[in-house]
């Protein structure tokens, strides 16, 4: 049973993770919480059930065309939503108002086109479980883990060895030295926003997946600003520790506990992290640059 409920934590906790990472990428270099994230999600999980279930793609293909379109709708979010305020260097609150209305207007446009009906993903595996030391495994949750592993791993490579990751990196320290080195930080920023996308899109698949399809499911995003604020607002590494650290408390809570007050241990556990720590458990905390 407890080897079962860690394999489980850590499905759920890496598909967190997942969300978190994309809170992050934003944060660190904008410096604002895209609440229009968990909209970016949501939609991943309904353009996964049509790759999936209507046109009857293989998981492999699904979840690679669902990561690349939900890039380029998040590049369109940033580009329609976003980039006039920054232009005009309006205040980060008003891109946390302005997020929060995208995630609005998003969640209605799926009610008014598709509808509020819940959805479930087909059966794709040959079996939905495997048997390890008398514990029940399910593959959903290995298949989430090692996919949002090999996403870190590329991620890591491609901010540490690519140009355009160092540009990045060097953006998120100093934009301003960043532009004066002839980095172009609006490319910089729709880059972001596609990476930030590509997570979003393969947490909605595994969401999907665990759940159901239906418009309001991009609230379980509040579990991953948890995890993003577990770990500290901008940090990647933080993102992933406090994604893995959130999932495997809720399932330990709702196993040996109830999953009644599953979410009141992870709330309480917020608090108690802003009240102790509050830049997190990888946060640093900068200097303002002029």
């Amino acid at each position: 049973m407890f080897l079962q409920t860690m394999v489980t934590g850590l499905g759920i906790g890496s598909i967190y993770a997942l969300m978190a990472m994309g809170y992050c990428l934003v944060f660190s270099i904008l410096n604002f919480s895209n609440f229009a994230h968990g909209a970016m999600i949501m939609l991943g999980a309904y353009v996964g059930f049509l790759f999936c279930s209507i046109i009857g793609l293989s998981f492999f293909w699904s979840l690679i065309l669902t990561a690349i379109i939900t890039g380029i709708l998040s590049i369109i979010n940033e580009r329609l939503a976003y980039r006039t305020l920054r232009e005009k260097s309006a205040p980060s609150l008003y891109l946390i108002i302005t997020a929060m209305g995208v995630s609005i207007i998003l969640e209605n446009l799926v009610y008014s086109t598709i509808g509020s009906n819940f959805y479930s993903y087909p059966k794709i595996f040959s079996r939905n479980y495997i048997e390890i030391f008398s514990s029940t495994i399910g593959l959903i949750d290995i298949y989430s883990f090692f996919v949002s592993i090999i996403c870190i791993i590329l991620l890591h490579l491609f901010l540490n060895y690519s140009k355009m990751g160092i540009a990045i990196r060097a953006g998120v320290s100093d934009p301003v030295a960043a532009s004066l080195m002839g980095a172009n930080f609006n490319v910089l920023i729709r880059n972001v926003f596609f990476l930030s996308g590509i997570f979003a899109g393969i947490a909605g698949v595994f969401m999907g997946f665990r759940y159901m399809v239906y418009p309001q499911m991009g609230w379980i995003t509040n579990k991953a600003y948890i995890a993003a604020v577990i770990g500290g607002l901008g940090s990647l590494p933080g993102a992933i520790i406090g994604g893995l650290i959130l999932g495997i408390i809720e399932t330990i809570v709702s196993v040996y506990i109830s999953s009644v007050v599953r979410d009141v241990f992870s709330f309480s556990l917020l608090i108690l992290i802003l009240l102790f720590k509050p830049l997190g458990l990888f946060g640093v905390k900068l200097e303002d640059k002029m």
